[in-house]
């Protein structure tokens, strides 16, 4: 069968439109400061993939104690680390358990059943989350006619939830759960530190029920590129197997290491400030007529446009022409991401633009 490129290739910016103002289409789209710059210029590297280098080996060993657990494994991207935690925790046709608008079924193109032929049982759950008594109905018998359910996920924070937090003694009841009925646990944490900052706990608490977890370097925290996935010794060497298989085996990788390092020094506790801009913009979204708002928890605003009368992407199209960039999740259903990038002035730009394109 054969695709026609415009539905996966990525596109390329229209020359016609004005130069972006406020891009809230993602926390992906923050760029590298100076500073972060700077410290890539002068990291020291070797050759990852043999083992060589400083820099990765400083940040592997920073995030295995940061997140509690006993060794850690860089990589390319967050969907990487998915896919290779998927791998190595399950085999052909055992099946994983996860929110039904996780990120694994929603944006990684049918990895789970692509790459490790694995089924993922999508369960039911008000903004991303599931309880575990949800969890525990979807437990199957152990018998050889039915999947093995080998794993379950959890993404925080809840991206197509609202970007909410996943409280403790939730996570705990799920994690808890889920080793009792044989499985493993896996964390998607893409925006695992918005998380930690949001509930006022350390990653490690937060990840503690979690055989494995990773962090994503590339929203929030800033980087270029970069996710680190953490776990057992015995887990990550391994996935070590998959990272060489996949591609995802690096040389001098100590570069984007460098500006990983940097983030963690420099741009974990100023995410209160993206929260911060999340809550100012709902506040101002809110008071447009026909947009109703979803409470932001962390740097993520998820509102709808129905009321408005309009589409997503019909605002989607209005603002960027006023050089404001918000990303649609629905017929119906927008996003902006605050980011390090959207100062408060950008907010205040970003709901003038949104005024005007209503004609409110």
């Amino acid at each position: 069968m054969t695709y026609a490129a415009p539905l996966y290739a990525p596109t390329r910016p229209d020359a016609r439109a004005p130069a972006l103002r406020v891009n809230l289409y993602s926390d992906t789209q923050t760029r590298p400061s100076p500073a972060m710059k700077q410290a890539m210029l002068e990291a020291e590297v070797g050759d990852e993939q043999h083992g060589d280098d400083p820099t990765v080996h400083a940040l592997c060993d920073r995030m295995a104690a940061l997140l509690g657990k006993e060794a850690a494994m860089f990589l390319p991207s967050g969907t990487m680390c998915n896919e290779i935690a998927i791998l190595t925790h399950c085999r052909r046709g055992d099946e994983v358990i996860a929110h039904e608008t996780a990120h694994i079924i929603a944006a990684e193109g049918g990895a789970p059943g692509a790459l490790a032929g694995v089924s993922v049982l999508g369960l039911p759950g008000a903004r991303g989350q599931f309880d575990v008594d949800t969890l525990r109905a979807a437990f199957r018998e152990r018998r050889r006619n039915c999947p093995p359910q080998t794993l379950v996920e959890i993404e925080q924070t809840a991206n197509l939830g609202g970007g909410t937090v996943w409280p403790l003694d939730r996570l705990g009841a799920v994690c808890e759960a889920a080793h009792v009925g044989g499985m493993a646990v896996h964390m998607d944490g893409a925006r695992l530190m918005n998380a930690v900052v949001a509930a006022g706990v350390t990653a490690a608490e937060m990840a503690a029920g979690c055989d494995t977890v990773w962090l994503d370097f590339t929203k929030g925290l800033g980087a270029p590129l970069g996710a680190v996935l953490c776990g057992s010794a015995a887990f990550i060497d391994a996935a070590w197997q998959w990272k060489q298989r996949l591609g995802g085996s690096l040389r001098q990788a100590g570069i984007c290491a460098a500006a990983c390092l940097y983030a963690l020094d420099h741009n974990i506790d100023r995410l209160a400030e993206d929260h911060a801009n999340a809550a100012a913009l709902a506040r101002g979204l809110a008071q447009l007529p026909g947009i109703v708002v979803e409470a932001p928890e962390t740097n993520l605003v998820f509102f709808t446009t129905e009321g408005a009368g309009v589409t997503a992407d019909e605002l989607a199209a209005r603002v960027r022409r006023q050089s404001v960039q918000i990303s649609t999740m629905g017929r119906f259903r927008a996003r902006a991401c605050t980011h390090l990038d959207v100062d408060r002035d950008g907010i205040a730009l970003a709901v003038a633009a949104v005024r005007d394109a209503l004609g409110a």
